[in-house]
């Protein structure tokens, strides 16, 4: 099968293009430089990279075959209204973006070239290290039949597992994303905040939470989610889900409930036995809503 070698150049010089051209860079892919609206960072990721600074648009183009567009999402329509001007004949459109698709390059085949986006679900939070763990990151394409296949090889060539997805599904694939990461981390501030009332510091919260954390993670890993849940709603101890909440600001209880309705319906699967209805009324969850809303109704019926 003959070898199709691709010049990958960047606009952008932010986090992920460091991030992205570094790696790609390391794994002996062609990677020509980088265009940014900050010669500064242009600057910086070429030496970073040991590519080249491109100081117009016309010449990156020109010298890539593959064009990765790195910028912030709200400057991907921006960039793309001025490339399409250009020549781009042949050549891949790519942006990085989890939630947007392909599909913002309108009208692409008008001027013969290929829509991709190519997201690497991996929190890139250091444009200097995070190149080195980018191997582990899960990579999606979603764009034009002509180039994804080679791009799927491409990077699970360099250690990547690697999945085509619709554009339709980009949002709620995002969303994915965002829930288990961002949202996360929201939910472990939380917990050191508890902590810290309790009287520990930063650092000692943080490092009590990080090992049930981390094993949480590895025990989901090797036995899934069902098996992997512990705690008082998959035991049904109402007395202590009660005791939680009374602890807990308002904002914090109505937080705490609505998760603990989520995972009931883990727990229901994992002990169909269970009897949750106690917890569930408490909760406020969907079957007791239903059933409440039934009982309202027949009331209603009798009196009439």
């Amino acid at each position: 099968m003959e070898v199709v070698i691709i010049r990958f150049g960047f606009i952008g010089a932010g986090k992920v293009g460091f991030s992205l051209g570094r790696y790609l860079k390391e794994n002996n892919v062609n990677v020509v430089g980088y265009y940014s609206r900050s010669e500064h960072s242009s600057k910086e990721a070429t030496i970073f990279t040991n590519t080249k600074q491109y100081m117009n648009l016309k010449d990156l183009i020109k010298n890539s075959d593959a064009i990765f567009i790195t910028t912030s999402d709200e400057q991907i329509q921006k960039v793309w209204n001025e490339i399409k001007e250009l020549p781009i004949k042949n050549k891949l459109i790519c942006h990085c973006s989890g939630s947007i698709s392909s599909e913002i390059f309108s009208n692409i085949s008008k001027y013969g070239a290929y829509g991709y986006s190519i997201h690497p679900m991996f929190a890139i939070s250091d444009k200097y290290n995070s190149y080195k763990d980018l191997s582990k990151a899960f990579i999606t394409i979603e764009g034009h039949e002509n180039y994804k296949n080679y791009l799927k090889e491409l990077f699970y060539s360099l250690g990547n597992n690697v999945s085509i997805i619709s554009s339709e599904n980009k949002p709620l694939y995002h969303a994915a994303a965002v829930v288990v990461s961002n949202l996360v981390l929201g939910l472990i501030n939380n917990g050191v905040k508890y902590l810290k009332e309790c009287g520990f510091s930063q650092e000692m919260a943080i490092n009590a939470l990080y090992p049930l954390i981390d094993f949480n993670i590895k025990n989901i890993k090797e036995k899934g989610i069902i098996d992997s849940l512990t705690g008082p709603v998959e035991r049904g101890d109402l007395s202590t889900v009660i005791k939680h909440c009374n602890v807990l600001e308002e904002k914090d209880s109505e937080l705490y409930k609505l998760l603990s309705i989520n995972i009931l319906e883990i727990a229901k699967l994992k002990n169909v036995k269970r009897n949750y209805e106690d917890l569930e009324k408490y909760l406020g969850g969907k079957w007791w809503k239903i059933q409440r809303s039934h009982l309202s109704k027949l009331k209603k019926r009798m009196k009439g």
